[in-house]
């Protein structure tokens, strides 16, 4: 994670016309209590680092199946984003195809990024916080939820604040939250909520990413219903960590389809 102290970027939303501003704000000292200056990963330590008293001495023992599955996810989870490999500039411009149909992009480094809702003109500096599989994630969502992507991208649904969350680095936030949350890069989990994940992975190896999907949407909703601006992020992450929380712990969840914030995505 970048621990190195600077500056986010908020979008503000122009009413009517449907555009957004990118304003850089400096944070003072005290604003780094509600919110990261760098946003990815710091902001979020002392959410992802919280763990309930009663999962502390949990230890669960893995299948064959689980560990190859958890294994297969940690090796994607271990790669970072390499500006200089071809595949990964190449999904990087697919994700760009997919978020702008029909707009030609510039370069892998334009201010065209911004639009996006990345911090500067070179998205490859914001990928410390979640590595690789954040772009796949980001990647997985628009090609598989293309209508609940575009939604979201475009802030097109609900009361929306004057300074919005920028989309793509929220997006990075929410790939380094469910990391830590399902204790991915542990060896078995320690926790109820990682065990119960694994045997979801175990029927479907995308539950990762359709968990990220179902995440991403639950935020913008938990964004809504809090009325939140770009400094109450930390709050509607936690709001939207507790509400996975509970939903992996129902009874009667088989799949990763059957958690009850599914139903929100469109295709």
């Amino acid at each position: 994670m970048d621990q190195n102290a600077g500056s986010f970027v908020a979008v503000r939303r122009l009413s009517g016309a449907g555009a957004v501003h990118h304003h850089r704000h400096h944070s003072s000292p005290a604003e780094v209590v509600g919110v990261s200056t760098a946003w990815i990963g710091r902001g979020l330590s002392c959410v992802c680092a919280q763990r309930r008293d009663s999962d502390a001495r949990l230890s669960f023992d893995l299948t064959a199946i689980q560990e190859e599955c958890l294994h297969r996810l940690q090796n994607r989870i271990e790669v970072q984003y390499d500006s200089s490999n071809l595949e990964h500039q190449k999904a990087l411009k697919a994700l760009w195809r997919a978020s702008f149909p029909g707009t030609e992009l510039l370069g892998l480094v334009s201010d065209q990024w911004k639009d996006m809702g990345w911090q500067g003109k070179d998205p490859s500096t914001d990928f410390r916080g979640g590595g690789y599989i954040s772009l796949e994630n980001l990647l997985y969502f628009s090609k598989n939820f293309p209508k609940s992507f575009q939604e979201l991208l475009g802030k097109k649904n609900g009361d929306r604040a004057l300074w919005e969350y920028p989309f793509a680095v929220a997006g990075v936030n929410i790939t380094f939250m469910l990391i830590q949350m399902l204790e991915l890069q542990a060896a078995k989990p320690k926790s109820l909520i990682g065990a119960v994940f694994l045997n979801l992975l175990k029927e479907n190896d995308r539950a990762f990413d359709i968990l990220y999907c179902i995440t991403f949407k639950l935020m913008d909703q938990k964004w809504l219903d809090m009325h939140a601006s770009y400094m109450d992020f930390n709050s509607v992450i936690k709001s939207t960590r507790r509400q996975l929380e509970r939903e992996l712990l129902l009874e009667d969840i088989q799949r990763i389809e059957d958690m009850p914030s599914y139903r929100f995505l469109a295709r």
